[in-house]
């Protein structure tokens, strides 16, 4: 690993999940456009040092792939309002700020793994007839890269133009909560949905129906739930002065950032700004371990084992293949009169808040480890079963030199049937090192399926998200380190009858694989819809709220909400 590091020094190392632009001309015009864009986003000067250390939650979800067309006042209410009303259950069951990260205003792009896919597409026959033809054709790689009409599947460097962050109305990372912009529906499934209300000014007017909750027991236990939280809102409401009030941290505002996959670096580079800051600043109490001597930056010191000090050593690590590139090289940071010698020039991605690396590109030679160093962003990394736990360690030692608690999420995507094998060895391998971590689980990603009915739809079980969840739980307790967050896979759209998206199987609606076809809207993968998406808040609330009482969780919400499909 070289010590000079630029937004471009990426160019120079083998990339992974790499997009082939035929007119190299077009895209190097597209991306001076887009280095001339003023910032989506301020830096973020997040609070994930307390998620860190147990003082906060991190809750994450939003769409697999979003698309531009759906960047519209509905589509963007019901993901808000959704993450908002899961955000206050965990709060009212934990006691505990939450942290609020969407996956929305950049997740357009995303990793496949092929490059192509065969399609079945309409051809004539030898007598004029219709019949079906199979073609290759490049896999649909997201509305920043191509369209997903089979037509549309050549990359397009103007689509890198489209990621439309300013219309989305999430700016700052500031949302109101304000009628209309985050309504809250009321919960019913497959029903339409009715009319948004308000937060606060409809406290007290919230009207709920479970009946979708097939489970008597479950019902009683949402509704309890429910009924402590609506009287909570309604003190809210009381004790900051009534609706209409809008000072900072009353019952009006919250904070919501926006995050994506940064997968493609030619983007990304474009919008890596220097931001000068005289000093650094810390919103939370420093941790209880120790600190790190700026002499031992270089490389973790793991106990019983050495570390290289090359990343690119040969270590029977994953390796990519190299591609060779002309581009525009970013301009070098040249302090000016407005700054003084103590200011620190620090390189932000201003297209979001967070970002993070997918477990496909986070080779320790790769050009994404690469650009990652380098920036003063919080960041992800996607850990998974191939990870091997002195990977995972020297890639913090990479992409966090100087240990900054929080900064870097790691976010397990293992699989219900995985995260006992593989979890524990990289606690383990992190609780050996001076770094301070975010612990997250990506309970979506390891549990992907096909269909039954229809091979062709790919589909994930319920009772497999919330097993790898409460599993993650029970394995960090165990091993005296905290699940600091969960990352999902959601969204709360509807269809033009109201009805909630039917992609993934069970939940307290107990849908089956025969149902995924009423409603099956994904064009990447299946999400949790709706009604899903509040159960797993329920059940984290139950489990943090039992954690904070010193209790069991309830095991009626577990057991009910596994359904039909069984225990794991």
């Amino acid at each position: 690993m070289t010590s000079t590091w630029s937004p471009s020094s990426w160019r120079d190392k083998p990339i992974a999940q790499d997009v082939i632009y035929e007119d190299k001309v077009h895209l190097e015009r597209v991306l001076g456009k887009l280095r001339r864009l003023p910032p989506l986003v301020s830096p973020w000067r997040s609070q994930l040092a307390d998620v860190a250390v147990g003082k906060a939650f991190l809750l994450q979800g939003g769409d697999c792939a979003e698309l531009f067309d759906d960047c519209s006042q509905d589509p963007i209410s019901h993901k808000l309002s959704l993450i908002l009303l899961m955000s206050l259950i965990i709060l009212h069951g934990s006691r505990l700020p939450v942290v609020r990260i969407m996956r929305i205003a950049g997740q357009y792009a995303k990793p496949r793994s092929k490059p192509t896919e065969v399609v079945e597409m309409d051809a004539r026959g030898p007598n004029g007839e219709v019949i079906k033809e199979k073609k290759e054709v490049l896999s649909f790689r997201g509305d920043n890269v191509n369209g997903y009409e089979v037509e549309e599947r050549m990359p397009d460097p103007e689509r890198l133009l489209g990621r439309p962050v300013q219309e989305c109305k999430v700016q700052e990372g500031k949302v109101q909560v304000d009628e209309g912009l985050l309504p809250l529906h009321r919960h019913a499934q497959l029903h339409p949905h009715p009319a948004p209300l308000g937060l606060c000014e409809h406290a007290q007017t919230l009207e709920w129906s479970f009946s979708h909750v097939r489970s008597p027991e479950l019902q009683k236990a949402f509704a309890g739930v429910i009924e402590s939280l609506q009287d909570s809102l309604d003190f809210m409401r009381v004790a900051t002065g009534g609706v209409g009030g809008n000072e900072r941290g009353g019952s009006e505002t919250v904070d919501l950032y926006t995050s994506h996959e940064a997968l493609l670096l030619e983007y990304e580079e474009a919008l890596t700004r220097p931001i000068y800051e005289p000093k650094p600043q810390s919103f939370s109490a420093p941790p209880t371990r120790p600190g790190t001597s700026s002499d031992s930056r270089s490389n973790s010191h793991v106990r019983g084992a050495s570390a290289s000090s090359s990343a690119g050593a040969s270590t029977g690590l994953p390796r990519s293949p190299v591609r060779q590139r002309s581009f525009i090289p970013s301009s070098p940071v040249v302090p000016s009169s407005e700054h003084g010698a103590e200011d620190a020039a620090k390189y932000y991605n201003v297209s979001s808040h967070f970002i993070w690396i997918g477990d496909r590109t986070r080779q320790l030679d790769g050009a994404h480890v690469e650009y990652f160093r380098g920036i003063a962003n919080p960041i992800g990394i996607k850990v998974g079963p191939t990870m091997q736990p002195e990977e995972l360690v020297r890639v913090l030692d990479v992409v966090n030199p100087d240990r900054i608690p929080g900064k870097v999420i790691i976010i397990g995507r293992y699989g219900a049937d995985k995260v006992d094998k593989f979890l524990p060895g990289h606690i383990d391998a992190v609780k050996a090192t001076n770094h301070v971590v975010v612990w997250q689980c990506d309970a979506m990603h390891g549990n992907t399926k096909s269909s039954q009915t229809d091979p062709s739809l790919k589909t994930r079980h319920f009772v497999d998200v919330i097993h790898e969840i409460t599993r993650s739980m029970e394995i960090h307790r165990e091993k005296g380190t905290i699940l600091g967050g969960v990352h999902l896979e959601l969204t709360g759209e509807v269809n033009e009858d109201g009805y909630s998206v039917t992609e993934c199987i069970g939940g307290s609606m107990e849908l089956e694989d025969k149902d995924l076809s009423f409603n099956y809207r994904t064009h990447c993968d299946p999400r949790l819809n709706y009604e899903q998406s509040l159960d797993v808040a329920f059940l984290i609330s139950d489990h943090l709220k039992a954690k904070r009482r010193g209790e069991a969780p309830r095991d009626i919400l577990l057991s009910g909400l596994r359904g039909r499909t069984g225990a794991k």
